[in-house]
């Protein structure tokens, strides 16, 4: 019989061989998100497939229960333990899905993606709404096999916040959305109007990524463990601890677009990059959750990128980069147009202020949809409604709708929650932050480590070692609470428009 010590090894020689398969099918994912032929896609999606089938296998295999056995209790090794209870809750949700459908489900997820692409650039939500439909019944179903204690939505928001409920979000998600709803009548109602005419002007795609590499080499992202492309919808994605990507995509008339989302999808890469190495090869070498994962990336483009501090200290290297139209605006009028308060159609371009409501939209559908009180065929309707009543704003198409986000296409119900409560926890950090780092003289040195180092520190380098709400109390000494992030909003904001 083996020693613990052998079983040690042994578990770890395993753990890789799953982590070498899963790094090929996640670089196959960012080939099909960025630069593979449309004809290529359906092999493609085959081949993810069947890796991630072996994958699954090997997660709910008779050899990983016996490592699981072995080592849960007896191993002196922190990360081996750690690693085995991740190992652990991942077999007995997997072993509850059939093999075969785990299969058919990821290759509907490659395809899906890829009609999602069609759809949206042809504005027809019919063309997707077929696999929306079949996706929508796989979670449900897979839903069913986790198991629930009072909403079945909770198995989904599970794999993506652990900790975290419907009951939390109905009742954190209705205070914040009243608060930011009568601030932002208050805002229209103001006779100040920032005027964002100034910040259009032809912005060619190469000084935009040269400025916005400037200030990714000023945050810290290691290019030699990482790249910038370019895709319809941007994102970061982790190969492995010394391979992290991001993306973004140009608008040449609106450099906003790129260069908050680049700083926006770095701020995901930095927490990736900074994780302790000791954890490479183990299911611990990832964010804890995308709760923590968007708090990261918040944190970095809302609470530096769009700081006042920041562009008084950075408008001169703006203006480097910039085209010469920018030389005659004058930097408070600038400053307050980037800070504009208005309701706009796409998510990924919303103001600080409206950005919670638009996610509390796809809350509230998804949730609907899981639960069945609606069906697909419906939503394109139900979400233009819900943006008028939320924003005031009605989508003219499916375009700049219920298609414009690619996480339905993927699988992903149970994630949009994230980003509303990473904003929440981003808020919390950052005032946590400020009683050891004067922030703003950071942030005017031009030389963000001080930052980038207290958050490696407090919430980087532990990867899965510490669940998400465990860290919130670790760092901030108390649980959720939403109060930082309406009392920012409301600070910042009362001063921009003179409330």
């Amino acid at each position: 019989m083996a020693t613990i010590s052998e079983m040690d090894k042994e578990f770890k020689d395993y753990l890789k061989e799953i982590n070498a398969m899963r790094e090929a099918v996640t670089l196959i994912q960012w080939d099909l998100r960025t630069k593979i032929p449309k004809k290529g896609v359906e092999q493609r999606s085959e081949v993810v497939g069947y890796l991630s089938q072996k994958i699954h296998q090997m997660q709910v295999s008779d050899k990983m229960k016996a490592f699981i056995d072995a080592l849960k209790d007896n191993t002196e090794d922190e990360i081996i333990q750690k690693s085995v209870l991740e190992c652990l809750d991942t077999y007995e949700k997997n072993r509850k899905i059939p093999e075969d459908e785990y299969r058919e489900y990821v290759m509907l997820q490659s395809k899906s993606e890829a009609v999602w692409q069609e759809a949206r650039n042809k504005a027809d939500f019919s063309l997707f709404q077929p696999y929306l439909e079949k996706l929508v019944a796989y979670n449900i179903k897979f839903a069913n096999y986790w198991g629930y204690k009072e909403n079945i939505y909770d198995a989904l928001l599970n794999n993506y916040e652990p900790g975290v409920t419907v009951k939390t979000l109905d009742e954190v998600f209705p205070k914040v959305r009243k608060s930011l709803s009568e601030l932002l009548q208050k805002i229209q109602q103001s006779s100040v109007k920032p005027n964002t005419d100034l910040l259009t002007a032809h912005f060619p795609k190469q000084a935009q990524e040269a400025f916005s590499v400037e200030i990714l080499n000023r945050m810290g992202y290691d290019f030699d463990a990482g790249r910038l492309d370019d895709t319809i919808h941007p994102f970061e994605i982790t190969i492995n601890l010394n391979d992290v990507r991001i993306t973004t995509r140009y608008d040449e008339q609106d450099f906003r677009m790129a260069v908050f989302g680049i700083i926006h999808e770095a701020g995901h890469a930095l927490y990736e990059q900074n994780i302790d190495k000791r954890l490479e090869g183990t299911p611990l070498a990832s964010g804890t959750s995308m709760g923590i994962h968007e708090s990261q990336s918040l944190f970095w483009e809302n609470f530096l990128g769009r700081n006042n501090v920041f562009w008084e200290s950075h408008y001169d290297v703006f203006k480097k980069y910039a085209p010469q139209h920018f030389a005659q605006v004058d930097l408070h009028d600038f400053y307050q147009a980037v800070n504009e308060v208005k309701p706009s159609l796409i998510r990924i371009e919303a103001d600080e202020l409206t950005y919670p409501l638009h996610i509390m939209i796809r809350y509230e559908l998804e949730k609907a949809l899981i639960n069945g009180e609606i069906e697909v065929k419906d939503l394109p309707q139900l979400w233009n409604e819900k943006m008028v009543e939320y924003l005031g704003v009605e989508p003219p198409t499916d375009k700049e709708g219920v298609l414009q986000d690619i996480h339905w296409a993927g699988g992903d119900f149970g994630y949009f929650p994230s980003y509303a409560l990473g904003y929440m926890y981003a808020a919390q950090f950052k005032d946590k932050m400020s009683e050891s780092i004067q922030i703003d003289e950071v942030i005017k040195s031009g030389d963000f480590a001080p930052i980038r180092k207290w958050l490696t520190e407090n919430i980087h380098q532990y990867g899965k070692m510490k669940k998400p709400l465990d860290i919130l109390k670790d760092v901030t000494g108390e649980g959720l609470n939403p109060d930082y992030l309406i009392n920012y909003l409301t600070s910042k904001y009362r001063e921009i428009y003179k409330l």
